[in-house]
């Protein structure tokens, strides 16, 4: 049921969580399941943790996916069905999602995990936003899991039937910018802070010498994607 259709219970420990869902859950110790992390079990007795319900909320996510696309695009064919649900339902898709829910700081996962950035990996927020589906699913019934679906990932939906989802922010880059013939495209680490095992990395794309954008991620790889990401903005923005 939607939070302003129950009760909620001020001391519990995931009525935050549960407004920024708009779900109240009737039973609590799902919610819980799906926000507990491998990690947090290991060496305890009697915890759950997610792994089981990622398996069925991926599946949940796919068929209130599919079902909405076939529904609605009945033009495309199967092929173009097939791409754009690939597009939605992408680990960098779930990712995005979890961010906007703020849902690393809500995860249970041990303190190792958390000092080695588990918090922001995309793979853990991923896979806790498919058991948080899957929790919906099991505690309200497929028709709320697929409607809970369809209203958060309607921006992503309307993304991908666009074309607009990007997976890999360098290479679109170069595309863009290659349009007009050959360009010098250039990233550079400009600084690095925090513990080796937390380290955040701060990347300045330029093109032709001039600076497009800058990004930051805790490898290299992630802060050089976050800089193209927003090279591709300000020309978005620029040509908008």
């Amino acid at each position: 049921m939607l939070v302003n259709e129950c009760v909620i219970n001020k001391n519990d420990i995931f009525v935050e969580l549960e407004r920024k869902l708009d779900i109240c859950f009737k039973d609590k110790e799902l919610l819980k399941v799906a926000l507990t992390h491998s990690s947090y079990a290991n060496g305890k007795k009697n915890i759950k943790f997610n792994e089981r319900l990622e398996f069925l909320g991926d599946s949940v996510l796919q068929i209130s996916i599919s079902e909405y696309l076939f529904l609605n695009y009945s033009k495309k064919t199967e092929g173009e069905l097939t791409k754009r649900r690939a597009l939605i339902v992408c680990e960098n898709s779930l990712y995005e999602i979890a961010k906007k829910w703020d849902l690393g700081k809500h995860i249970r996962m041990s303190k190792g995990e958390e000092l080695t950035g588990g918090r922001e990996r995309v793979s853990i927020l991923a896979d806790c936003v498919e058991a948080i589906i899957a929790a919906i699913y099991i505690d309200a019934g497929f028709q709320k899991a697929k409607e809970f679906v369809l209203i958060n990932f309607k921006e992503t939906i309307d993304k991908a039937i666009k074309n607009k989802i990007v997976l890999d922010y360098k290479t679109k880059l170069q595309e863009v910018m290659q349009k007009n013939g050959d360009v010098d495209i250039q990233y550079d680490l400009i600084k690095y802070e925090g513990p080796p095992h937390r380290r955040k990395f701060y990347t300045q794309v330029s093109v032709n010498s001039k600076v497009l954008g800058n990004g930051t991620g805790y490898s290299k790889k992630e802060s050089e994607q976050s800089a193209a990401k927003k090279a591709l903005k300000g020309l978005e923005k620029d040509n908008g």
